[in-house]
């Protein structure tokens, strides 16, 4: 009787020695896995290019959200950097993500106390009207710093081929992020899939070259 008790005593160690290791290995895995996904995610949110480049950029009127009509140009260069993109309110799928990814970066900003223009120009002026981008820039909270420019079809088709933006129909836009300390300096041009905080660290990486 002794001996199966025995017996039965050391099935039960051994059962709990075996149980401990399978959830080592199980916690193991799940380390593995969950590093793993942190790494696809730093992967996933630095997909992107980013070129210095010099534009000429033309001479045109835009108008603002609030129905203001003002010279483009004065917009850019009113002593801000300037971080800007293009838009049109009835895309579902790049524009949606970058003004969700330029809503985080102008918090961030603010909060950092930073001094910025952000400036998102419309691909689709016909649709686009002051009043439409009022209601958009409220969807993604705009503050002060973010302004949204409508205007005529020549000068917005003028504006995004002076940034080589333009690929032939609003549909087959890219996810373009510019960033530029002061006027007349170069432009940081950020192109693909990318987190507020890659553009949080382009800006202030822009700033500490100047």
């Amino acid at each position: 009787m002794t001996y199966c008790y025995r017996k039965l005593y050391l099935s039960t160690q051994y059962m709990k020695i075996i149980f401990i290791i399978l959830g080592m290995l199980l916690m193991s895995q799940n380390l593995l896995a969950d590093i793993s996904s942190e790494e696809n995610k730093k992967v996933q949110a630095s997909q992107f290019t980013k070129v210095v480049a010099d534009y000429k950029l033309p001479e045109v009127n835009v108008v603002r959200q609030d129905g203001k009509k003002l010279s483009f140009l004065k917009e850019l260069n009113d002593g801000r950097p300037v971080i800007l993109n293009f838009v049109f309110i009835s895309c579902s799928a790049i524009c949606p993500m970058l003004s969700h990814i330029l809503s985080k970066v102008e918090t961030q900003l603010t909060k950092d106390g930073q001094k910025f223009h952000l400036i998102t120009i419309s691909i689709d002026p016909e649709n686009d009207t002051p009043s439409a981008l009022t209601v958009y820039a409220k969807k993604f909270d705009a503050g002060v710093n973010w302004d949204f420019y409508t205007s005529t079809r020549e000068a917005s088709l003028t504006i995004q081929k002076a940034f080589k933006a333009f690929r032939g129909d609003k549909m087959n836009h890219a996810s373009l992020i510019f960033l530029r300390p002061f006027a007349g300096k170069s432009w940081v041009r950020l192109e693909g899939f990318m987190s507020p905080d890659d553009v949080v660290a382009e800006y202030n990486a822009m700033l500490k070259t100047q």
